[in-house]
């Protein structure tokens, strides 16, 4: 097959790609990365930003919902000025690179907000790119994107569903080499929800590169009526464009429940506006409330159905009923857009015995690709909270009279949802359960009937799923969010049920992708958990879990009032029987951390000491408490050596190594080993620090050691700490005027750097220009000064490319 990428003519001779695969898409960007997984399969794909606009009015007043897709721009824009020039100003001062988090309601006008933002900027001489993760695009768009920024005042980078993506995808894409030129980088993230944003902030400030960070909530539309009712005259207007038989807008009047609370979004508003216009126009009764809303537009998509498909003697090649296409797009809205293989294949195992080719042929009629060169199947309905609403209506138990719901529906969930023989679901599976999840914050027989039993009959589905939907499922019923405060809202006891599910099948230490969504978990858990129970223990129990999870997703400031309200509680149950001893260590051993994260240093390094106490007591008593000792004392050293109390701090750390080392003596494998090579390399660094060379070399040297053994065991982990012990070592043997030893190390860390900086540029590359640098110095120091050229002119360039990928 002729992949995307292969012969694009719209390139210039210059760049012209030429990009082959057989089998499968191939896809092609000039101007910025493109990062794979192992398997080829693209962790996400960026395109040029392109307005949908100029759609024919009568294709779009077939089915009204049309109008309400944000990218058709149909309803000029209004209401969210005051958003819009915040969006202005931040893309046009402050730092070369800068990231925004764009949060707010489904229906909040976001996706509308950062269409805006995109025409005035490209008006404004700006590239503007749209990010697309995998499992969103399917296949890629044919030709290939050129992305150069010549001539442009800057790059804007849209990324939509930001909350869906794992965090270790978002992180591939900030090392785009797009978003490292000489011109301004903006990186718009748009999501529901702001709890994914702490850590990623976090991860962020932590890179080698200058980074401006900030968010911004798209409010609730005020009840003043002024506002809402400005709202609906603009869309009213630009709506009643689209039909002749509306020659005088203005005497459509607002619903006069246009000022409750349920049209605080800009979504109601419009839809509102929508189904107004569209009943004058056809002489029917508007109806008032949201779901008399929601019910007219999906009563207009069957209708559309119906007309099509009576249609087909008069020559229209439409032979799928409305009850069958219904059943299409309720697979679809669950799905989303998916290649037409893969399409065909679902459809036949949801809808055997019937034309599944001729089923996909008539869905893409009504629902096209929206945009240029995509062949994807399966386009979902729009907007999303309107397909959320049709599933839950779908789905038997809405009790909504007026609607058909569908027994299939039902039956289908799970077998979309299921995992397959080897193990592995369905690469729809995040957006399905996201979706499931918001329907049944609104619609409870969607959850308690159809999303609940399907995850506890596999509660690691919903992990598979990611941070998003775990976060959407563990608010469900909750009218505020879980971070940073905990909601005091009644837990349903079948989700209850659900969440305790899941939580069985959480990993136990930390998961880069999965944080934010424990977090989420445990907040809605221990807030049900704290409400119910005066026990001291238990409550130290939920207040510890809570702290750490609130640690791991990077609300450090959160997790500190957690871990101080935990030690307070251990400390006094300690008092009374020492079998919480262990308990009280471990809380003051995290109470450090987080003071420490906070600036409060002094208080930190009291719990520190606390905690070295309480293991010191324990591990006389029992040595199997010696690990807990030794750990405690390794991070009261670090920590002392922070507050430049030096002696103190080779004190502590000295008795730290010689713990490890007697429990590498007695020890099978690589259990203390890490932990051993971290306590050698700090004590040669304090040594070192002080001025007792000869005393730091051989703590450097093993320690060396110890990560070599490491990083055969586990590369991907341990090669990092190895090279940074082998630069350690190089210069502890050139401080001692040993340059011939100092080599061999300096040009081992040289070649782990290269390896290093070559799969992750941002993190790596300024180590390795300084690993180029002391090897440029240990070559000159030997006499072999033509090769200590070439490595410094090496370091040059590497310094010169961390520079840039820091700007």
């Amino acid at each position: 097959m002729t992949a995307a990428g292969g012969g694009s003519p719209h390139l210039p001779s210059a760049v012209q790609q030429v990009v082959h695969a057989q089998g499968g898409h191939a896809y092609g960007a000039v101007g910025a990365d493109i990062h794979v997984f192992g398997d080829g399969t693209p962790v996400y794909l960026l395109f040029e930003h392109r307005r949908v606009t100029g759609s024919d009015a009568q294709w779009l007043r077939a089915q009204p919902s049309r109008m309400l897709d944000a990218r058709a721009e149909v309803v000029d824009f209004t209401g969210r000025h005051a958003e819009l020039d915040a969006l202005t100003t931040w893309r046009d001062s402050g730092a070369r690179l800068a990231v925004r988090w764009l949060h707010g309601e489904g229906g909040q006008g976001k996706t509308r907000l950062a269409a805006r933002l995109a025409a005035m900027s490209q008006s404004a001489g700006w590239r503007v790119v749209d990010a697309v993760h995998s499992t969103e695009t399917h296949p890629p768009a044919e030709g290939s994107q050129d992305l150069r920024l010549g001539g442009h005042e800057g790059v804007l980078l849209l990324v939509d569903y930001a909350d869906r993506w794992p965090l270790s995808d978002l992180s591939w894409l900030f090392q785009n080499r797009l978003l490292h030129q000489p011109v301004r980088a903006r990186i718009l993230l748009i999501g529901r929800s702001a709890i994914g944003w702490p850590a990623l902030r976090g991860r962020l400030n932590r890179l080698r590169v200058p980074i401006d960070t900030s968010d911004q909530q798209v409010p609730p539309l005020p009840d003043d009526g002024h506002s809402r009712n400005r709202m609906f005259t603009a869309a009213r207007d630009c709506f009643a464009r689209h039909y002749p038989r509306i020659s005088d807008p203005g005497a459509i009047a607002p619903p006069e429940q246009l000022g409750h609370p349920e049209f605080a979004l800009t979504l109601a508003v419009h839809m509102a506006a929508l189904v107004t216009v569209d009943a004058a126009a056809y002489g029917r009764r508007p109806p008032a409330d949201m779901v008399g809303l929601t019910l007219y537009l999906l009563d207009r998509e069957h209708e559309h159905w119906r007309q099509l498909y009576e249609n087909t003697g008069g020559g229209l090649d439409f032979r799928t009923p409305d009850t069958v296409m219904a059943r299409a797009v309720f697979t679809a809205s669950l799905t989303g857009a998916t290649d037409r293989e893969t399409a065909r294949s679902i459809l036949e195992r949801l809808l055997p015995g019937l034309p599944a080719e001729q089923i996909l042929a008539d869905h893409t009629l009504c629902y096209p690709p929206t945009d240029p060169g995509r062949t994807h199947a399966l386009a979902p309905l729009l907007p999303d909270r309107l397909a959320e609403d049709f599933l839950a209506l779908m789905l038997p138990g809405s009790r909504i009279t007026g609607y058909p719901s569908d027994e299939w529906a039902s039956v289908s969930t799970p077998v979309l949802l299921h995992r397959s023989h080897d193990g592995t679901v369905p690469r729809w599976v995040r957006r399905a359960v996201s979706f499931l999840a918001a329907a049944a914050a609104r619609w409870p027989h969607v959850g308690r009937g159809h999303l609940y039993p399907v995850v506890l009959s596999d509660p690691r589905l919903v992990l598979e799923a990611g941070s998003a939907a775990l976060t959407t499922l563990a608010q469900i019923g909750s009218t505020s969010p879980p971070v940073p405060g905990m909601s005091q809202d009644a837990l349903d006891g079948d989700l209850l049920h659900v969440l305790e599910a899941v939580w069985e099948v959480m990993p136990d230490g930390r998961h880069v992708d999965l944080d934010i969504g424990i977090l989420a978990v445990a907040e809605r858990l221990a807030a049900h958990h704290l409400t119910g129970t005066t026990d001291s223990a238990r409550r130290a129990r939920l207040y510890t879990r809570l702290s750490n999870r609130r640690g791991a997703a990077g609300h450090y400031g959160e997790a500190l009032a957690a871990g101080e309200e935990a030690a307070r509680l251990y400390r006094g149950l300690a008092e009374a029987d020492a079998a919480y001893l262990p308990n009280l260590a471990g809380s003051l051993h995290n109470l450090g951390l987080f003071l420490f994260d906070q600036g409060r240093r002094e208080e930190g390094l009291a719990a520190a000491r606390e905690s070295v106490s309480a293991n010191r007591r324990l591990a006389e008593a029992n040595p199997g408490y010696v690990p807990g000792l030794a750990n405690s004392l390794l991070n009261l050293g670090t920590w002392l050596w922070a507050t430049g109390r030096r002696e103190e701090t080779l004190d502590a750390t000295a008795e730290a190594v010689e713990l490890f080392v007697e429990l590498l003596a007695r020890s099978n494998g690589l259990e203390y080993l890490s932990s051993a090579a971290q306590a050698m390399g700090n004590l040669g660094t304090c040594l070192l620090g002080m001025g007792r060379q000869e005393e730091a070399l051989p703590p450097t040297k093993a320690s060396a050691g110890m990560y070599r053994l490491l990083a055969e065991d586990d590369p991907h982990a341990h090669l990092p700490g190895l090279a940074r012990q082998l630069g350690n070592l190089s210069n502890h043997l050139a401080r001692l005027g040993r340059p011939e030893d100092a080599l061999e190390p300096a040009e081992e860390a040289v070649a782990i750097n290269r390896r290093l900086a070559k799969s992750n540029p941002v993190a790596f590359q300024y180590q390795l220009a300084v690993s180029l640098q002391a090897l440029g110095d240990r070559l000159s120091a030997v006499g072999r000064q033509e090769e200590s050229a070439t490595v410094g002119e090496q370091a040059a360039a590497a310094h010169a490319e961390a520079a840039r990928l820091r700007t």
